[in-house]
């Protein structure tokens, strides 16, 4: 936990430099791909995922390191032979995870996040779940485990892997020659996130495009189709924890619905997108038909809004770089407190975001959070021993937020705007 929380705070600047970068350059060419808002929710669901990551909320049925104590027919050392292995057996199970989570109802509910923005843009990369809770496919990688890659080769490279998927989310580079016969490219990952029907479950590589070429799921970017991005049914929501639910949701409710008992049992592991017979007239839910036809969620809003939700995005970032840097002095069950005040101030800035006026509730309950922590520990986490004013700092900061979320829930929103905003 501790190791991986040190990499983000490493990460974390590189990554918001570069959406910055994109953004600015975006607006030089008059083709600004990364609206503020919806950045925003990117860079705060991928907040939530780190928190849940770092806290070791998931659930491993099979570890690697059991695998390689068991199956190994060779030793080897932590080397460069070692990475490499480990690094394309990584690529291979990111290709099947994440075919099946495309193909599978269930799998899918992990998965939607990623996809939930109507952008394309490098913040969305940073779209990735907390609805998966358990691990079920530490299986693929047998074959390293066969080799004898260290268990640490495989912790190190993980992260890694992930982080090399950053930087093809962006519609600002075009089609790269030859290399787009051997890696993944932004034209490969713009077909991936597209609901076109042409480009509906294909490109499901991560790395290396050869896995799509190899198991007939590749298809390039066509001149004449635009990719249309997003999910076929909308998220309609900025709030990534409710964004991460929401198939879940619809899943339980059709099988509590369904009269049929095979039905019932059967949902969970039938195509994306399956419900029972007669259930889409039944129990409509809002589905994108087609997909050069439909309004993009939340493009009304004040200015205000916008900054004071990049402000908040940014404050919540310092509190998560607090927790990132500190996980061993915190402690248990501390970080998990901790943990749960970053999720109750993301839930609240993002309903804020969405003009829900439960938003009042959600920041009065992070305030007063806040105020139990303060009182019961005495200060924030250990915070007073590096800057003695912390916690006049953080109940004025949280004083002022509780006041501008009622000012916006009572004022602001019942200004009709008039103008879609896309800053």
């Amino acid at each position: 936990m501790e190791e991986y929380g040190k990499i983000l705070i490493i990460a974390t600047p590189i990554f918001l430099v570069l959406i910055i970068i994109e953004k600015i350059y975006g607006i030089y060419k008059k083709d600004d791909t990364a609206p503020l808002i919806d950045s925003v929710s990117s860079i705060s669901s991928g907040i939530t995922n780190s928190v849940k990551d770092v806290l070791g909320l998931s659930l491993t049925f099979i570890s690697y390191e059991w695998m390689v104590s068991k199956i190994a027919l060779f030793h080897q050392e932590a080397n460069v032979l070692s990475y490499c292995i480990a690094f394309f057996v990584i690529d291979f199970y990111g290709y099947w995870s994440h075919r099946w989570a495309h193909q599978i109802n269930l799998f899918w509910n992990k998965h939607a996040i990623h996809h939930s923005s109507e952008e394309f843009n490098l913040a969305c990369a940073l779209r990735q779940p907390i609805a998966s809770l358990a691990n079920l496919f530490t299986f693929l990688l047998i074959p390293a485990a066969l080799l004898g890659v260290p268990a640490s080769v495989i912790a190190i490279t993980l992260p890694l892997h992930l982080f090399l998927q950053f930087w093809y989310h962006t519609k600002h580079i075009k089609k790269m020659g030859f290399l787009e016969y051997i890696l993944v490219t932004p034209s490969h990952h713009r077909v991936h996130h597209a609901i076109n029907p042409e480009y509906l479950d294909k490109n499901h590589s991560q790395i290396f495009i050869f896995w799509d070429k190899l198991f007939g799921t590749f298809q390039a970017e066509l001149d004449d189709v635009p990719p249309i991005f997003g999910i076929t049914r909308p998220a309609h929501t900025w709030n990534p924890i409710r964004i991460n639910f929401q198939h879940l949701t619809l899943l339980i409710k059709d099988a509590w619905r369904s009269e049929n008992w095979k039905d019932k049992f059967t949902i969970w592991f039938r195509p994306t997108g399956w419900r029972p017979e007669n259930f889409e007239e039944k129990y409509p839910v809002n589905k994108i038909e087609n997909v050069f036809d439909f309004d993009k969620y939340g493009t009304q809003n004040s200015q205000k809004l916008i900054y004071w939700s990049v402000a908040q995005v940014l404050i919540t970032l310092l509190f998560v770089t607090y927790l990132f840097d500190n996980i061993a002095k915190i402690g248990l069950p501390n970080i998990f407190i901790y943990g749960f005040f970053i999720l109750i101030t993301i839930y609240s800035y993002t309903e804020l975001m969405d003009k829900s006026k439960y938003a009042i509730f959600w920041e009065g309950l992070r305030f007063m959070i806040a105020i139990g922590i303060i009182a019961y520990y005495g200060d924030w986490f250990g915070l007073n021993r590096v800057f003695s004013a912390s916690n006049y700092i953080i109940l004025g900061y949280l004083s002022l937020s509780f006041l501008i979320t009622i000012y916006f829930v009572t004022i602001d929103f019942k200004t009709i705007q008039t103008q879609p905003i896309n800053s």
